[in-house]
């Protein structure tokens, strides 16, 4: 067998006995186990306003699950099986993934328990507008992978060569294209709020974004290499209210320095709602300052 044969095989005797499939009444998906008391992570869009529902594991085991709490800015969600688990697995920190790196994703597509697909990483940084009607939300920071995922994968795991999970598997975008949701410190801190509270309060501004590069000058003068570039406005937002528009380069925000999607999602949490918050964008060559006011993530209709 060579080595990529090895690693993958590897990853999938190691994951797939701890990703399960999930069923509530208005879908399915997956789910996997990350700690050694019956909880597990999935997507929001997958349990959408379910509060119970069951599982399935690769072994043929199965019993019910209680749903945590969501969140679907992120689109993460926790959900606890009422029974005994397998052990869970190893979150790991997609901070390290570079472009071109090996990840693996195990899930349930199509209602298939425990199937196994690799890829690499195509891009990192991206924000992935979800819309459910008139009702818009931005996913922010996902990795894109070429990864072969199907309707039913969503909630399951992308793993990278050591079996980690480095992100929960969240849509298929296209032929060839899936996104997942990151597993680093911001979403992390998401799992333990949604596993205390039951829900994220969460500051919204209303912007798609992705990673570009600094002009030259700016690179020198700062000795920064990226920021973000602002690839929509979402209609009536506090983005808009700001005056914020496609095509800024965003510098800084609240006085911080803006690099990546993650950036700027730090800032977006129960603190900043309602407060001035001060953003520096580069627009047609010049700097240009405005006021932006938070507003709470209200409840919109689940995707």
């Amino acid at each position: 067998m060579d080595a990529y044969s090895q690693i993958v095989s590897s990853v999938a005797a190691r994951l797939l006995p701890k990703v399960a499939g999930l069923r509530t009444e208005r879908g399915s998906g997956s789910a996997v186990v990350f700690t050694s008391d019956g909880f597990m992570l999935t997507n929001a869009h997958v349990v959408g306003r379910s509060r119970a529902g069951t599982i399935a594991f690769a072994d043929g085991t199965s019993g019910d699950f209680e749903v945590v709490g969501t969140d679907p800015l992120s689109d993460l969600a926790v959900v606890r099986a009422e029974g005994a688990t397998p052990e869970p697995a190893v979150l790991g920190d997609s901070d390290g993934l570079v472009v071109g790196q090996l990840v693996v994703a195990v899930g349930n597509p199509l209602g298939l328990t425990g199937s196994v697909t690799a890829g690499v990483v195509s891009a990192l940084g991206r924000s992935l507008p979800a819309r459910s009607g008139s009702a818009v939300r931005l996913i922010e920071d996902v990795i894109q992978t070429d990864a072969a995922l199907n309707p039913g994968n969503s909630g399951g795991a992308l793993a990278d060569a050591e079996g980690k999970v480095v992100g929960i598997n969240t849509a298929v975008a296209g032929v060839g294209l899936g996104l997942a949701v990151p597993v680093n410190t911001t979403t992390r801190s998401i799992i333990a709020t949604l596993m205390r509270d039951g829900r994220v309060r969460r500051a919204y501004l209303g912007l798609v974004t992705s990673p570009a590069p600094l002009p030259d000058h700016l690179h020198r003068r700062t000795g920064r290499s990226t920021a973000l570039r602002v690839m929509e406005v979402v209609p009536g937002s506090p983005a808009v209210r700001a005056g914020l528009r496609a095509g800024d380069l965003v510098l800084n925000a609240g006085g911080r320095a803006v690099d990546d999607a993650q950036s700027l999602q730090r800032l977006m949490f129960a603190e900043a709602i309602g407060r001035p918050l001060p953003i520096t964008v580069l627009r047609n060559g010049a700097l240009v300052d405005v006021i932006a006011e938070p507003v709470e993530l209200g409840p919109l209709s689940q995707l």
